[in-house]
């Protein structure tokens, strides 16, 4: 049993304290109430709501939501204002409160919330992260800031130069746990934990829990609260979706209709891979819809870009892989549109939370083509629900809806670029599908060609086995066939190897229509393989007189 799943260990949810109306209930500092009435804040989400109040009682904390929840306000409120309760300072090159995030983009958003609601405290601050120089970086840390935003890489990468330090840290906040662990970051982390004080306050928050995140929040919290404001994997409930069934030549066609609707104001469209996404912003740059792309191959000061034309309206579509698919807080967008059905089933939850944010409502549209199938079988599972089919447009795939209802095998291009095994037919020396036998089969019957003291005889291992079965039966045949038919060959050869002499060659029924090799009627022997083979570098010239007939 889990530490936090024994009876009575865990502080339980909001039924536990009474609910608060506003954020004047939750005991912050003034300055930070006046900063969080500026931005338009009133009433505290459930997470902020259940959140807050252990964290200012200093508990460690395992919080489990969903992006688009306000669950950096939930850590940041309390951390500002334990910061300006007890003031004091990092020193150089140190921080007293450090936030691990899995990608620039949320780093940068957080950075920027905790200047938001700290605008009154006069508090230092500082965000870290790759794809930008570091001497700006270098230069924040040197004489210590109250709040450090880092991404892992980066983060280690000054530590090593010694331009970080981490032993005065007061609170530690691990973001998008499980979001690490995808990206393959879950050994940096532990780097980076192994280099933390053991006294701290420590700040867990992830959307799933698979079994290494669960080993993880084991070995770092301590005694902590646990705060879970929906399932795993739930999706926003204000977020109307869709499934559109189209073929995959039909999907700009459909895409450019729906964009064709005023209600489609602000887009942010997802694709699959970087190279589909610089292709989708050509193909919508011809019919004069302003497009812009993120993605992992763009440059930091292209994405910011990207993104901050798309916050301020200047274009009207963002095309973005699922590098943008959590932490990209733009407010008002109307549609996601699934462009290409993510290959893990958690990022569909992470991308239609990009829509439906702070109380407003979304449409999530979600192409699928036939190679998606399982893909989107998948996405089912996890959210628990079936997605509504719309096959009220023109390009409705009549034959891949019904394909799905009736739970057909897809073909899973995506993630090898092949299909499905049971789809390809066997095929002949000669390209042509072959139905009759199996490929196992006919893989057997191409070695039992080879020479027998290179492997062991086909025939005794179709002999093994038992001879009842009927695909043995069919395989013995096969076997029989090919050895009829080099047999002859096999055993001149198998002599010659032995004896060093050819054996007397047994004349096949077609060889005797075949014209007849000239002897040769001269006196000079025939040139020795061997010997011309292996001759050295200094005696080729000699052997290549020897294979001319001519005489040094």
């Amino acid at each position: 049993m889990r530490r936090w799943e024994r009876p009575g260990f865990l502080s339980c949810p909001c039924h536990e304290r009474d609910r608060v109306a506003d954020f004047t209930s939750l005991n912050l500092m003034q300055p930070i109430q006046r900063a969080l009435l500026q931005a338009g804040y009133q009433t505290p989400t459930p997470i902020q709501e259940q959140a807050i109040p252990y964290l200012m009682d200093g508990r460690d904390l395992l919080g489990i939501a969903q992006t688009g929840t306000g669950k950096t306000a939930a850590f940041a409120l309390p951390i500002l204002d334990r910061l300006a309760r007890q003031k004091r300072q990092a020193g150089p090159k140190g921080a007293r409160v450090l936030i691990l995030t899995p990608t620039r983009e949320l780093a940068a958003q957080i950075h920027s919330s905790f200047i938001t609601y700290g605008r009154h405290l006069g508090m230092a601050t500082a965000v870290i992260f790759g794809g930008v120089g570091q001497h700006a970086q270098v230069q924040a840390m040197a004489r210590g800031v109250a709040v450090l935003v880092a991404t892992p890489g980066r983060l280690l990468d000054l530590f090593s130069q010694g331009h970080v330090r981490l032993d005065r840290l007061e609170v530690f906040v691990l973001d998008e746990a499980d979001r690490m662990l995808d990206m393959g970051f879950i050994h940096d982390v532990r780097k980076v934990i192994a280099a933390l004080p053991p006294k701290r306050q420590t700040l867990l928050f992830s959307a799933t829990m698979p079994e290494t995140i669960t080993d993880l929040a084991n070995g770092i919290l301590h005694n902590p609260a646990r705060v879970e404001v929906t399932p795993q994997a739930t999706t926003v409930e204000r977020v109307e979706q869709k499934v559109f069934y189209v073929e995959k030549a039909n999907k700009i066609h459909l895409l450019k209709k729906i964009l064709a609707q005023e209600t489609a104001d602000r887009v942010l469209i997802f694709t699959r891979t970087k190279h589909g996404a610089n292709r989708l912003v050509e193909q919508l740059e011809r019919i004069q819809v302003t497009t812009a792309a993120i993605h992992s191959n763009k440059s930091q000061g292209a994405r910011e870009r990207a993104l901050g034309q798309f916050r301020a309206g200047d274009i009207r579509v963002l095309v973005a892989t699922d590098i943008a698919a959590r932490g990209i807080d733009v407010a008002g967008v109307s549609h996601v549109i699934n462009f290409d059905l993510p290959n893990e089933p958690e990022s569909y939850v992470h991308r239609i939370g990009r829509t439906a944010r702070a109380g407003r409502e979304g449409a999530a549209i979600s192409f699928c083509d036939a190679t998606e199938r399982g893909y989107l079988r998948d996405i089912e599972r996890i959210i628990r629900q079936e997605l509504p089919v719309d096959d009220a447009h023109p390009y409705h795939a009549d034959a891949i809806a019904k394909a799905s209802q009736g739970g057909a095998t897809p073909n899973r291009s995506g993630r090898g670029g092949r299909p499905a095994a049971q789809n390809r037919q066997p095929r002949d020396s000669a390209g042509h599908g072959r139905s009759d036998f199996t490929r196992s089969e006919l893989s057997m019957a191409r070695k039992s060609s080879q020479p027998a003291k290179k492997r062991g005889s086909a025939t005794s291992q179709v002999s093994g086995k038992k001879q009842g079965s009927v695909a043995n039966q069919v395989l013995a045949k096969v076997v029989a066939d090919f050895q009829a038919e080099i047999a002859p060959e096999h055993a001149s050869r198998h002599h010659e190897q032995k004896h060093g002499k050819r054996s007397p060659r047994v004349t096949t029924q077609d060889e005797r229509h075949r014209p007849i090799r000239t002897e040769n009627t001269s006196h000079e022997p025939f040139p020795a393989r061997k010997k011309v083979r292996h001759a050295s570098v200094a005696g080729k010239k000699d052997a290549r007189h020897m294979v001319s007939g001519r005489v040094a």
